[in-house]
């Protein structure tokens, strides 16, 4: 089996099973005397809990993996044509969407035995709205083969306008019966201008959209700060425990060593003093002189 089938194979296993499947691979790959492959199986990463659950939502439900996909297609189509209305609302419906695949992958890991904290589920979303905006990430999520979740969130920045995508000029109407039919007509300065604010209002509607995802991106990122924050707390204060425990038990160790080498030391007297009474018992009894 190639690396990329065996990756996509481990991903779709429990999480605590990985490591334990990926290295008797290895073993496998060693023992057939293949050092290259044995490598290469060895490089693989094991997933984090969120690449692992959005993974496991692309496994389980590929039919809601697929709208969310041919949701992203539209959403980039509509950046490139700046069809106001579209990118409305097809951003109210991806917010419905990824809310909605999010709390299907967290059911599916609970259902595998994984729980999905609400950090976690946040950056599920935040994989979700990057496979919306990328589709090289699309297509990683739909093979299964997500180790991490991006850095940030993705957006539609940097997608050109499609040319043609300003609104289409009039063309002005036929003309009366004999006359022919006039060429349309230039726009005038005015219709430029029209078209221009339609244009920015248009970029501006889509700046917007990107500005409230990158600021939904910042504000799970900081949540899931202060929860690594409070996690190392607990950690530390842990640590601290686990310490006086050490300690504690070292003391113990060494006054039951002490009381060891007391116990030996009285037994060692209670023999000779034994030892002693019995020879002096041996000289009353014995033979007279």
């Amino acid at each position: 089996m190639d690396v990329e089938s065996l990756a996509v194979e481990l991903f779709g296993l429990r999480l605590a099973e990985f490591t334990a499947a990926r290295d008797e691979y290895v073993a496998k790959a060693r023992k057939a005397g293949d050092r290259e492959h044995a490598a290469a199986i060895a490089a693989l990463r094991k997933p984090t809990v969120t690449a692992w659950a959005a993974g496991l939502l692309a496994r389980r439900r590929p039919k809601e993996a697929h709208s969310l996909v041919q949701l992203g297609e539209a959403l980039r189509t509509a950046h490139r044509t700046l069809d106001a209305g579209q990118l409305r609302q097809l951003s109210h419906d991806q917010h419905v969407l990824i809310q909605q695949l999010a709390r299907t992958a967290r059911a599916l890991a609970a259902e595998a035995g994984q729980a999905v904290s609400e950090p976690v589920l946040r950056e599920v979303e935040q994989i979700l709205h990057a496979v919306l905006a990328d589709p090289g990430m699309a297509e990683e999520w739909m093979a299964g083969r997500l180790v991490k979740a991006p850095d940030a969130a993705l957006g539609f920045t940097g997608l050109e306008p499609a040319p043609g995508a300003a609104p289409p000029r009039r063309l002005a109407r036929p003309a009366g019966p004999g006359k022919g039919q006039e060429r349309p007509r230039e726009p005038d300065a005015e219709g430029r201008a029209g078209q221009a604010r339609r244009e920015r209002a248009a970029q501006a509607q889509g700046e917007a959209a990107e500005a409230e995802r990158l600021e939904a991106a910042q504000a799970a990122a900081q949540e899931v700060a202060d929860r690594a924050g409070t996690d190392v707390a607990a950690a530390e204060e842990e640590v601290r425990a686990a310490g006086e425990r050490l300690e504690k038990a070292r003391a113990a160790c060494a006054d039951a060593a002490a009381r060891l080498k007391e116990a030996g030391r009285a037994a060692a007297k209670a023999r000779a003093r034994a030892e002693t009474a019995a020879r002096k018992a041996g000289k009353l009894t014995g033979p007279e002189g």
